[in-house]
């Protein structure tokens, strides 16, 4: 056993020098200490098979050579840390006595704004007003106005940044805010889009932030049928996500609308055939929507009985990472310039 202890301490010391990264290092040690399979745990596990006074001599001798073996690995790990930190300050270091910096690149647009480009020049292609709101808004806007009042249970899923003082203001939760304002400014018949940032007290994680963006949709005019809705819907996904995109309309209540109806498009990555991305479904959930509430086109001074119209709300931000392959949220409002970089 005492050979056997040797060569094991010998092949350590000789497979460590040629190690150059962290890595590496870890599976080495595993090779030699993990509980199930590594050569010194299997040594010290025989040790029970040796008689009494061989045992207790050949247990002393694995335990020197073990600790002795340990040493040289955490050695080793800290020299391979200060040589990491060391290339990455190398690398990544200003040198400040420069009279003008190096300019690598131009600044470039952020995704989110890549994605809501496209977006409005689409819809106003088709005739669409692009309009925007406060966001700072007042409560009458943000929940009143779009059939939100004081008790009504949805009111309870938009918690969110109140104003010190002032009761009556917000930090708006949705863009469906705009949509009475722009009724009494405009009237009727309207078609608008608004995209823009809204505001929740979430609890963040990969898949949700206390900041986004969503982009609103308003069409209002005699005759509109949920159909309209449908159509509009329908060229607005096949352009972002191509013309093989399919879309699925399920019934959901939103208090604004009147039927209202959750979207779900086809998987752009698998194309419906089941993915990570869609969870296996083949399906995404992207919008709301639905045919306007006569409640709220009574707020925006519009005649429900002479006027019909419909509103869809899209996770701009989701739409963003969807369309990037990006899974986690937070990175669209870290301004990490590394991130960002790759857009």
């Amino acid at each position: 056993m005492k050979d056997k202890l040797s060569k094991i301490k010998k092949d350590f010391e000789s497979s460590l020098k040629k190690i150059a990264d962290l890595d590496s290092l870890e599976e080495l040690y595993n090779e030699y200490f993990s509980r199930k399979a590594g050569e010194m745990t299997n040594i010290m596990k025989s040790l029970k098979e040796l008689s009494g006074e061989e045992r207790k001599e050949m247990g002393a001798l694995a335990n020197t050579i073990k600790t002795a073996m340990e040493e040289l690995f955490e050695n080793s790990k800290k020299t391979l840390e200060n040589n990491k930190w060391e290339t990455l300050l190398e690398t990544e270091k200003i040198d400040i006595t420069q009279a003008k910096l190096p300019v690598e690149r131009k600044g470039h647009l952020h995704p989110v704004t890549l994605v809501q480009n496209d977006l409005e020049d689409f819809f106003t292609s088709m005739g669409f007003m692009l309009l925007d709101g406060p966001e700072l808004e007042s409560e009458f806007y943000n929940f009143e106005a779009v059939n939100i009042p004081d008790d009504h249970p949805a009111r309870d899923m938009q918690d969110t940044f109140y104003i010190k003082n002032r009761d009556n203001l917000v930090m708006r939760t949705h863009t469906s805010s705009v949509q009475v304002r722009a009724m009494q400014k405009y009237g009727a018949p309207l078609r608008m889009i608004v995209p823009g940032k809204v505001f929740r007290n979430e609890a963040t994680d990969p898949r949700h932030e206390h900041t986004f963006h969503q982009l609103e949709g308003v069409v209002i005019d005699k005759n509109i049928t949920f159909g309209d809705m449908k159509g509009v819907i329908e060229r607005m996904v096949k352009h972002l996500y191509g013309e093989d995109t399919q879309v699925k309309l399920r019934p959901k209540f939103y208090p604004f609308v009147e039927p209202g109806v959750n979207g779900e498009v086809t998987c752009f990555l698998c194309k419906g055939s089941g993915c990570r991305v869609c969870k296996n479904t083949g399906w995404l959930e992207i919008f709301g929507a639905g045919m306007i509430h006569p409640n709220v086109l009574k707020a925006g001074n519009i005649d429900p009985k002479e006027y019909q119209g419909f509103a869809f709300g899209f996770g701009l931000t989701r739409l963003v990472m969807l369309k990037y392959g990006i899974e986690d949220i937070r990175h669209l409002e870290s301004g990490n310039l590394k991130f960002l970089q790759q857009f």
